[in-house]
């Protein structure tokens, strides 16, 4: 274990001295960051427009109609006006983003409230205008006189609320308290930036490798530590470097998001389901380490690599291609199935436990279960290619070989 340890920080000093992969440290998260600043530049930029909205009060509600557009954040200039509705037509036509609203009792009691509004207006007016309907519709009660317990009543108004037979309690009662979604989001993209910064560092291994075997520094380095040793310090050693990019990466992003988003991030991010999924993310790179290894211990030099190699340094992203269904029914026969296929179970039980309300603990269990299994077999059957292919010089091993080394 000793020389292993003594691999793995080689292969991180090798690595943190590379100027490229200092450059690439620090690229990502200033990139995620300027997009971040760019989009929130332009849309700076969109909320400068204002509509201009002349109101006609006959009603004696524009102090009212002026708080509730502040309420609901609508960007308008809103002004009071004299004129009647036969007399805006030259307005309209000489002006640009500007609306007319005529509050009349007439219109009131008909329950259609006349607006006219230039060509040139914003798209989202229509939709906007709609909001005013609450405190006209108020209005428009007060003046029946009704009493305080009808009031009340007519207030409070019908809504339906929809509930799944899974969800249904066995007491009758229901849960009417909507749990903020940021609390499960929140920790199943820190594992998921995780487990593809960790993973996307471990195909370096692939590549590592391979150079050692074409500058032939393998024969050197097997000198001093057995081939064993030689892979689990590799393993070891990436693991190390994909945990200092995450490191970075949300030093970076993690002050950003809480200054942005008006959410206590850090208390959803702090939570026990946060280990779990991360626990997810380390086991999901385990397994894709030891193939990494493994398979390219048996490429001569990487810009020759088959087409067998490189359908391998694909397994990572095969949740990718399911995606779909496991977000849209993350308790479907799909997203099931995928959790208890080594490949594709570490990316599909965070995205599950990610979406999924209660999260399934037996299937779960099973799937880590699985998961440890494969880790143990996939190591074993690398050490038995690595040991084999870390030597071999000349060409790319054949699949037919590689089934050899693993049965001999």
């Amino acid at each position: 274990m000793r020389n292993s340890m003594k691999v793995a920080r080689w292969e991180i000093k090798r690595n943190i001295k590379n100027k490229s992969f200092i450059i690439g440290l620090f690229l990502t998260p200033l990139l995620i960051l300027g997009f971040g600043f760019l989009g929130s530049l332009f849309g700076s930029e969109d909320e400068t427009q204002s509509t201009t909205v002349f109101i006609n009060d006959q009603l004696n509600v524009l102090d009212t109609i002026t708080e509730s557009a502040d309420q609901f954040n609508l960007d308008w200039d809103i002004l009071p006006t004299d004129l009647k509705e036969d007399e805006i037509k030259d307005e309209l036509e000489n002006n640009e983003d500007t609306a007319y609203i005529f509050l009349t009792k007439e219109a009131l009691d008909n329950g259609v409230i006349p607006v006219y509004t230039t060509d040139e207006i914003d798209s989202g007016f229509s939709a906007k205008v709609q909001l005013l309907a609450a405190p006209l519709q108020q209005t428009r009660i007060a003046s029946l006189n009704l009493s305080e317990e009808q009031l009340k009543v007519i207030s409070n108004g019908v809504v339906f609320e929809e509930t799944a037979a899974e969800d249904y309690q066995a007491s009758g009662e229901q849960s009417v308290e909507a749990e903020d979604p940021l609390v499960k989001l929140v920790p199943g993209i820190f594992a998921g930036v995780i487990l593809f910064a960790i993973v996307v560092t471990g195909m370096m291994i692939f590549q590592s490798a391979s150079l050692e075997k074409k500058d032939k520094i393998a024969e050197i380095i097997l000198s001093s530590v057995t081939p064993s040793e030689l892979m689990q310090g590799k393993i070891v050693g990436y693991f190390v470097l994909g945990i200092i990019q995450v490191a970075v990466l949300l030093a970076f992003v993690v002050p950003y998001a809480v200054i942005k988003i008006d959410e206590p991030v850090l208390e959803y991010l702090f939570v026990p389901e946060t280990l779990l999924l991360v626990l997810i993310a380390v086991l999901g790179y385990l397994l894709f380490a030891a193939i990494f290894v493994g398979i390219g211990a048996t490429m001569s030099d990487m810009t020759t690599s088959g087409n067998f190699q490189g359908l391998v340094m694909m397994l990572p992203f095969l949740s990718f291609a399911i995606i779909g269904p496991v977000l849209s029914d993350p308790s479907g026969i799909v997203a099931k199935v995928a959790s208890y296929i080594p490949f594709t179970s570490p990316g599909v039980l965070i995205m599950r436990l990610t979406v999924l309300e209660d999260w399934p603990l037996l299937e779960i269990g099973i799937a880590l279960v699985v998961l440890v299994l494969s880790i143990f077999l996939f190591m074993k059957l690398a050490g038995k290619i690595f040991k084999v292919g870390i030597l071999m010089y000349g060409k790319n091993a054949t699949p037919g070989e590689i089934w050899k080394w693993i049965r001999s």
